[in-house]
């Protein structure tokens, strides 16, 4: 069936990725690697915060530029989360704000809402819905770039887990969510919906579609105490597990603080951490070393890791050569899985690339020193290519 599907997506693809060459297998682990049909899959990806609302164009945009960038693996979350389309419960961020969709303008789209007839958590499967995902799901496969999916955002940019909470009249932002019966009973039902959702473009339900690399519990679920979060990852990872055999599950953890912890829980198969040096005040040397040090925290536990988020402010001058750095330690240990940066932006539909005023981490096409030291560090890891940069010194044209 899986064959099947991926063979009439790559027939009616206008991809210029060859498609033939899709890999119909799951992405599995062995040790510190993450494998595919048989043979290490390293990871080189983008983060990209928009792909499940953006516009149809937008999408496209952020996909194709991954393709350019020789990205294999785009990391998303589920979102956005709403309260009430009544307005009985509220929506506690500015859903109906007029932006670009790097902006958090959603254009009427949400997954999740609270259902004031049922009286209980409502999912939306219509075109400013899932069908979003599905069609996101479809496009990805004709391109040949993977998935890491978060079921769920912690944070409440575009609602996530604090609108969840809110659904109940709770102010608690790290617990609640976490212990109540009724919010994992509401998170259970949305594990168990979209995994066993049959998406109509491909013919194949989520959990049996390779295109997707991995579920991810929640993007940086900062549960706390500690206890409770390592009590939850485990619970809802065993959870995802006793649903889908196919694909593998990370928590999709910060881990700098706690340094990955959660690679204790068995049923999370790698581990993940998200390391801005800005935010850790640490050097560009100091950061690096930082990378070698992850990556062996996954060797003592059996598992890959990878570096999920990082990014470096674009208006430092050493910028690249940061970026340069840090990809050549992550390629060079052993230990290292592979990375993600963030993120991944393209046009927007006003023709623009965002602003990005505030930590000025965006990736762009744009031709420059960033977007080819990445590059770079992508070709390098292609399956038969070799370590000598000097096959893609040429820039791009802006």
């Amino acid at each position: 069936m899986a064959v099947f599907a991926m063979a009439l997506l790559c027939a009616a693809s206008s991809a210029s990725t060859d498609c033939a060459r899709a890999s119909t297998s799951f992405v599995k682990t062995k040790g510190t690697d993450f494998m595919l049909d048989g043979k290490p899959f390293y990871v080189t990806g983008v983060n990209n915060h928009y792909v499940t609302f953006g516009s149809r164009q937008e999408v496209l945009g952020v996909l194709d530029d991954a393709v350019a960038l020789g990205a294999n693996v785009v990391r998303t979350f589920l979102q956005p989360v709403i309260g009430s389309l009544d307005g009985s419960h509220a929506t506690i961020w500015a859903w109906h704000v007029r932006a670009d969709a790097s902006d958090l303008g959603v254009g009427g789209t949400y997954l999740l809402y609270w259902d004031h007839v049922a009286g209980a958590m409502g999912i939306n499967d219509g075109p400013d819905g899932m069908a979003k995902v599905d069609f996101l799901l479809a496009e990805s496969a004709k391109r040949n770039l993977k998935l890491i999916i978060a079921f769920l955002d912690f944070w409440d940019y575009t609602g996530g887990a604090q609108q969840m909470r809110a659904w109940y009249g709770s102010a608690d932002k790290s617990g609640f969510f976490f212990e109540d019966p009724r919010t994992k009973a509401d998170y259970r039902r949305w594990v168990a919906h979209v995994v066993e959702r049959l998406n109509p473009l491909t013919g194949l339900a989520y959990r049996d579609d390779p295109t997707i690399m991995a579920w991810e519990l929640m993007n940086e679920g900062n549960a706390a105490p500690e206890s409770l979060r390592l009590a939850w990852s485990a619970e809802m990872s065993g959870y995802v597990k006793s649903l889908d055999h196919n694909h593998l599950v990370g928590s999709g953890h910060s881990g700098v603080l706690d340094q990955m912890s959660d690679l204790i829980v068995q049923s999370l198969d790698f581990g993940t951490w998200h390391g801005y040096p800005l935010y850790y005040n640490l050097s560009v040397d100091q950061f690096d070393r930082t990378i070698s040090k992850f990556c062996e925290i996954g060797a003592r536990a059996g598992k890959p890791v990878l570096l999920e988020e990082f990014g470096y402010a674009r208006s430092n001058p050493d910028a690249a050569d940061a970026y340069t750095r840090w990809l050549d330690t992550l390629s060079r240990d052993r230990n290292c899985a592979g990375w993600v940066v963030w993120r991944l932006v393209s046009r927007q539909d006003s023709s623009n690339y965002p602003a990005d005023l505030h930590d000025q981490f965006d990736i762009r096409k744009d031709g420059s020193p960033i977007w080819d030291a990445l590059k770079i560090a992508a070709a390098r890891k292609r399956p038969g290519a070799t370590d000598d940069r000097s096959t893609l010194t040429a820039r791009e044209p802006k």
